[in-house]
């Protein structure tokens, strides 16, 4: 049989995916992050707005644990305008995208690694990933005909 593959033990997986790791955390998407991410703490409007936000959430817990629904709902329309102020800010802009974008490549790595796994299995199961077929049925009858 020339199609057998070696099996694999955890810590070679582990390895692997941590030069995986590796190769994203070089990649342009996290460099564009890291750079836009010290631009923000040396933008003085962006820290501003961000301190308030934070003095505003410390706000509507205490509010919160004072039962003052009324006052958090204020407080929180507060938040939301300090959150638009900050969205406005092209380089928060870009920052976000960047998170985004870096989300992106990680479920798109999931999903590779995901869909190639089931694909394999299926295919060393007689299965044929085309139809979705897993090939149970047909490795179930070579091996055991008296069912489940």
């Amino acid at each position: 049989m020339g199609n057998e593959q070696t099996v694999v033990n955890h810590s070679v997986i582990v390895q692997k995916a941590k030069e995986l790791a590796d190769m994203i955390s070089n990649s342009n998407e996290v460099d564009f992050y890291k750079k836009a991410e010290e631009q923000i703490k040396a933008n003085d409007k962006v820290q501003e707005l961000i301190g308030q936000i934070r003095n505003k959430q410390k706000e509507a817990v205490a509010l919160e644990a004072l039962g003052r629904a009324e006052l958090i709902k204020k407080v929180e329309q507060e938040m939301d305008e300090l959150h638009e102020q900050l969205d406005q800010i092209p380089l928060v802009t870009q920052f976000k995208q960047t998170q985004m974008e870096i989300n992106d490549l990680l479920q798109m790595v999931t999903n590779v690694i995901a869909n190639t796994v089931s694909e394999r299995i299926i295919v060393s199961t007689g299965g044929d990933p085309l139809s979705g077929d897993t090939g149970y049925p047909v490795a179930r009858t070579g091996a055991n005909t008296g069912g489940g």
